[in-house]
């Protein structure tokens, strides 16, 4: 098992700098009535408005994308777009490892489990690497949002692919074709175990996006309850996909998750190890005060990594 460690966003990820609103707003203009003046005397917007951060999202998808029409249903998930595309780079590094040190393009293909409404790894993905996507879920305004996002973009055409889960008890059977191959899944799970320890979640959140003062507010990146809870959680959710990856362990050259409690780490190599994948790797990755971790793990023996880019 092997780990590395950041401090910081990936080198390659386009967000590295602060945001450069001026050029923002000319990418989205309508992101301007939301910018103005904070405390330090810095342009900025309130993070704690949900119209305010859904915009800065259009305007980065935008700007650094070339996706000029996103659009998600009102209370669905918006995250934040730095953090997303960090974990698209770190599986970029994946991938040159086993492929002389570079970055492999057009020619991968990933699977985005839980794809959401926003689609954005499938659009990061895309967009810098050339890579096509399969995006899945099991909710059917997510799929259709997801669809309209890739129809709706010249840029996306030809490289996303959305498909329902119909059995929302399978993640990848169903999903995973029998002549398909992936270079890689990736999937942010359901992080809370009930909707009473979401709701608990939200209110701390929104608490410290406005600093204690009452002022009325919601969750800025929002989500619907199959997006933000499941039971058992994060950790249940991972153990589930670890038993249901085995079956596909041919298909697929990686199968990663992220991985939000720290705690859960332990569990996870436990469940991982009753399977005796060939290789597991973490990754660290690290925003400001808050760090995440990316589990990936693979089935295929050396020999089989060796061939895997083989008349590709």
């Amino acid at each position: 098992m092997s780990r590395s460690n950041t401090k910081s966003l990936h080198p390659r990820n386009l967000h590295n700098n602060r945001y450069d609103f001026e050029a923002l707003i000319k990418s989205q203009p309508s992101l301007a009535p939301f910018v103005r003046e904070n405390q330090y005397g810095d342009l900025s917007i309130d993070f704690a408005d949900p119209e305010a951060v859904i915009m800065l999202n259009r305007a980065l998808l935008a700007h650094f994308y070339h996706v000029t029409k996103w659009e998600i249903p009102k209370g669905y998930l918006c995250p934040p777009i730095p953090g997303r595309a960090d974990y698209i780079h770190y599986m970029a590094d994946l991938l040159a490892a086993a492929n002389g040190g570079k970055v492999p393009g057009e020619n991968v293909v990933a699977l985005d489990v839980g794809v959401g409404a926003n689609c954005i790894y499938p659009i990061v993905g895309s967009t810098v690497y050339g890579w096509r996507f399969v995006g899945s879920d099991i909710d059917a305004l997510s799929i259709k949002s997801a669809s309209s996002l890739v129809q709706n973009n010249a840029v996306l055409h030809g490289k996303i692919e959305i498909r329902q889960q119909q059995n929302p008890d399978n993640i990848f059977t169903g999903i995973i074709g029998k002549n398909e191959r992936f270079d890689f899944t990736l999937c942010n799970p359901p992080f809370h175990r009930s909707a009473e320890e979401a709701r608990s979640g939200t209110a701390r959140k929104n608490r410290n996006l406005t600093k204690g003062q009452n002022k009325k507010s919601s969750l800025n990146f929002g989500g619907q309850s199959n997006e933000l809870w499941c039971p058992g959680g994060e950790l249940a959710f991972i153990k589930k996909m670890i038993r249901q990856s085995v079956v596909h362990g041919k298909k697929v050259f990686w199968f990663t998750t992220l991985v939000s409690k720290k705690e859960n780490l332990s569990a996870i190599y436990k469940a991982l190890n009753v399977l005796n994948p060939v290789d597991i790797r973490t990754i660290e990755m690290k925003q400001g005060q808050k760090t995440t971790r990316i589990v990936a793990w693979t089935f295929l023996t050396k020999t089989m990594q060796a061939q895997w880019y083989t008349g590709r």
